[in-house]
């Protein structure tokens, strides 16, 4: 099928713009003035960052297998953030949601309450620098308005500078998304079919209490259990063979380590779980395994024939994220 033409136009006279340049085709006029195209001067810049990816973009952050886990396997969340340097006058919270209606990357609410969505696409390479972009046009933003994406320049900066860092990161997960509006129980029209089609579509998901990074979750034909690790991908790798060598890697009766998956440079290992077995279930046997996991961890001694070819069949299910 041919490929439809644009209608031509005249092209229009590079005019210098105060602020940030804005993104616009690669063959128009770069808006900075210079007269080049786009590609050739700031759209250059932009590719080369989007280029540097950034293999851990929440590393240092308080609480990373959990941002992690918000970023890319829970439904339905929400994180009270502190900034570094206080809220600004106005804005009474900032709170990282896992996404916004809209798919929005933010939104400040009437209240000046800021909402920062954390499952958007990257503009470039590095996650943390386009989240904090993101947050800071929120956070200027007039209430009751959200904040489209933008493309960020690779010198600004990151979450790791915004945010308080001794300040402790604790995931709220919800049933549904009723956090978009206030007065959700109110809702009516389109407003209220919206969030029942959203909700209607959410995984039930339950975060562990007693581990860090862990999340139950339902599906139709069984439940798993997905921990976020933050240990080296390799070493982790040979503790998790040499336990499921040893007949060591279940969570109980009928449970089943059966891969991982690799996420922002973190290893997040599955278990598949009978239908009947829930997250209050699993509480005691992930506790057990996580010290198992440990000794296993600190055992420095050469894998054994059959532990290398346990880490083998987990390598080969193991499926990259992002």
């Amino acid at each position: 099928m041919a490929k439809k033409r644009r209608p031509q136009t005249k092209a229009a006279t590079p005019r210098a713009v105060d602020g940030p340049i804005p993104v616009v085709g690669a063959r128009e006029p770069c808006p900075c003035g210079s007269g080049r195209r786009y590609k050739a001067c700031h759209g250059q810049q932009a590719a080369h960052a989007a280029a540097e990816l950034v293999q851990r973009p929440f590393e240092g952050l308080p609480g990373e297998a959990d941002w992690v886990a918000l970023r890319e396997l829970v439904p339905a969340a929400t994180v009270r953030l502190t900034l570094k340097d206080g809220l600004p006058e106005g804005v009474p919270s900032v709170t990282l949601a896992t996404v916004l209606p809209m798919a929005w990357p933010a939104l400040r609410r009437d209240n000046g309450a800021v909402l920062l969505g954390l499952q958007n696409d990257t503009a470039t390479g590095d996650l943390s620098r386009d989240l904090a972009d993101t947050l800071q046009r929120a956070l200027a933003a007039e209430p009751g308005t959200p904040v489209a994406g933008s493309r960020t320049g690779g010198d600004g900066p990151r979450l790791q500078d915004l945010l308080d860092l001794s300040a402790p990161f604790e995931p709220e997960v919800h049933t549904g998304f009723e956090f978009w509006v206030e007065n959700a129980e109110n809702a009516t029209g389109e407003v209220a079919a919206s969030l029942e089609r959203a909700n209607a579509a959410a995984i039930p998901t339950v975060r562990l209490s007693g581990v860090e990074g862990a999340y139950w979750c339902e599906t139709p034909e069984k439940n798993h259990l997905r921990w976020v690790m933050t240990h080296p991908e390799e070493k982790l790798l040979d503790a998790l063979a040499r336990l499921h060598a040893a007949g060591e890697s279940s969570l109980g009766e009928g449970t089943r380590l059966v891969g991982s998956f690799r996420a922002h440079g973190l290893t997040v290992p599955v278990w598949d779980l009978p239908t009947g077995v829930t997250a209050a279930d699993v509480e005691k046997p992930a506790a057990a395994f996580a010290e198992r996991l440990n000794k296993a961890l600190a055992d420095e001694s050469p894998l054994s024939g059959e532990e290398r070819r346990a880490r083998s069949g987990l390598a080969s299910r193991q499926v990259t994220l992002n």
